[in-house]
C-alpha cells in the first residue's frame, strides 16, 4: 500500500501556525513582487468574488471590505515548515518520496497487521500537534489511486480527511466518484479527447481496451490505466534526480537605471543557485545571465537581451561564479533603460566528482573554502557570508516588495516568537 500526505491550503496554513488570532478566518498569500494571489485558505476561497491569480491591485478593496488578511510569500517559512512534515513522515515510514513542498508518498507495505485507517489518523494527528499543519491522508495500491484517495479524503469530512481504499468495492466507487479530470497522469488535450468520445469518469477510462489506450495515450496513458485497475507501476523515488539546470530570476521592487544595484542583485541570485548548486554535489559547465525592460509598461524603451558564458572548469564557487557573472552582465547592459528583471541560470551540470580538470587548478583549496562558507551560513543563517559584491545596506533599493511578509519564524534569529 502507498500513502499521500498533502498539506491543506499550505502557504496560508503556515502563516495561520504562527497567528492563531487568524483561524477561521479568510487569508492569502501573494506572488512575488505582491503581484497576485496565488493561495488562499478554505474561508478565502469561499469568497467568489476573490479569484486565484487575480492581480491585487484590482481586488485589494475587496480583500479589505471581506477583512481579508493577505501576506507577501515567505518562501523561507513555507520551506522551513515542509522539511518539518517530510521529517515527521520519515518516523512512519523508511521511504518518503517528496513530491512537491506541501506532499509526499509514503511506502506502506509490510503494514497489513493494522488498520490503515488508524494509520493515516494517526500520521495527521502528529502533524498537527508538531507543526499545527492540517493535512489529508490518501492510502491506495497504487500511486495514481492514492491520489484520487487523497482527493476524495478532502470532501470526506465525516473521516477526518483519511481516505483508504483497502477493497475492490471502495475501488469501483473511487472510480466512479472521480471525474476524468482529476485523475493524475491525464492533462487537458487527453481529457477533452476522452471526453469526446463519451468517457466522463475514470471507471469510463478503466473499461477503454488497452490497445487503445496504447495508441492513443503512449506509456504514460498505459500506466495510468494500469494503476487505476490496482496495478502498481509507478515506484516511489527516494533519491530526487539532481537538476539538469538551476535557475532564478525575480522583478526588483521598482525599476532600475543603476549597473551597480543590478550587479548586486545578479550576485545575490548567483549566491542562490551555487548554494543548490553544491547542495547535490555537482558543477556547472554554462551560465547564462538576462536582463529585460517591462515589457508591460507602454511608456519605457524596450530592451532585453541574454549571454551564455562557457566556464573554463565545470564549477560550483560562488566567487568564480560572481567573477564571470558580472563580466556577462556588462557585456548585455546598456545604459538609458529601466530594467525590471536579472536572471541567472546553471547548466551543462555534472557530478562534482566527475570535473575534468587542467593542470594548474587547485581543486582541494576552492572546495573547502566553500564547505566552510556553507557551513556558517547554515549555521548562523542565510547570507550571514556573502560576495563583498553585494552591500546588503542597499538591498533594500532592489529587492521584491514584500511589503505584508510575515517574520521568518523558524529560521531567524530575530523573528523568533516573544512570549511574554
Amino acid at each position: 500500500m502507498i500513502g499521500i500526505i498533502d498539506c491543506n491550503s499550505f502557504y496560508a496554513s503556515c502563516e495561520q501556525v504562527f497567528r492563531p488570532d487568524l483561524r477561521g478566518k479568510p487569508v492569502v498569500v501573494l506572488s512575488n513582487n505582491d503581484g497576485c494571489v496565488i493561495a488562499a485558505n478554505k474561508e478565502a476561497k469561499a469568497l467568489a468574488h476573490i479569484p486565484m491569480f487575480e492581480p491585487v491591485f484590482k481586488i485589494k478593496d475587496q480583500l479589505i471590505k471581506n477583512n481579508v488578511t493577505f501576506f507577501s510569500s515567505n518562501y523561507t517559512l513555507y520551506g522551513e515548515m515542509s522539511n518539518r512534515v517530510m521529517r515527521i513522515l520519515k518516523e512512519f515510514s523508511p521511504i518518503v518520496e517528496i513530491y512537491s513542498i506541501d506532499e509526499a508518498f509514503i511506502d506502506l507495505s509490510g503494514l497489513d497487521h493494522i488498520d490503515l485507517e488508524d494509520y493515516g489518523h494517526e500520521i495527521k494527528k502528529k502533524i498537527m500537534r508538531y507543526t499545527g499543519l492540517p493535512v489529508g491522508v490518501g492510502i491506495a495500491p497504487t500511486k495514481v489511486l492514492a491520489k484520487l484517495a487523497n482527493r476524495r479524503s478532502k470532501k470526506e469530512i465525516s473521516n477526518n480527511h483519511v481516505y483508504v481504499i483497502n477493497s475492490e468495492e471502495k475501488r469501483i466507487d473511487t472510480l466512479h466518484w472521480a471525474k476524468i479530470k482529476d485523475v493524475w497522469g491525464i492533462g487537458k488535450k487527453h481529457t477533452t479527447r476522452l471526453q469526446e468520445i463519451g468517457k466522463h469518469s475514470a471507471y469510463d477510462f478503466t473499461q477503454l481496451p488497452l490497445s487503445w489506450v496504447r495508441k492513443n495515450m503512449t506509456v504514460v496513458g498505459e500506466r495510468t490505466w494500469r494503476e487505476l485497475r490496482g496495478e502498481s507501476c509507478l515506484s516511489l523515488e527516494v533519491m530526487p534526480k539532481p537538476k539538469k539546470a538551476i535557475g532564478t530570476a525575480k522583478s526588483f521592487g521598482k525599476k532600475l537605471t543603476s549597473i551597480e544595484l543590478i550587479e548586486e542583485a545578479c550576485s545575490y541570485y548567483i549566491n542562490e543557485v551555487s548554494e543548490v548548486l553544491r547542495s547535490q554535489n555537482s558543477c556547472a559547465k554554462y551560465l547564462q545571465v538576462f536582463l529585460q525592460t517591462n515589457y508591460h509598461s507602454n511608456n519605457d524603451k524596450q530592451y532585453h537581451n541574454s549571454i551564455t558564458v562557457t566556464l573554463e572548469t565545470p564549477t560550483n564557487n560562488t566567487f568564480i561564479l560572481n567573477t564571470e557573472g558580472k563580466k556577462a552582465l556588462h557585456r548585455i547592459f546598456k545604459s538609458g533603460y529601466r530594467y525590471k528583471k536579472v536572471g541567472v541560470c546553471l547548466s551543462g551540470i555534472v557530478p562534482e566528482n566527475y570535473v575534468q580538470t587542467n593542470l594548474f587548478h587547485q581543486t582541494s583549496e576552492k572546495k573547502g573554502l566553500m564547505e566552510v562558507f556553507d557551513k556558517i551560513n547554515q549555521k548562523f543563517g542565510k547570507s550571514t557570508l556573502s560576495p563583498a559584491l553585494l552591500n546588503k545596506s542597499k538591498i533594500k533599493e532592489w529587492e521584491l516588495v514584500k511589503e505584508q511578509r510575515s517574520p521568518r519564524y523558524t529560521t531567524q534569529w530575530e523573528d523568533i516568537l516573544k512570549i511574554q
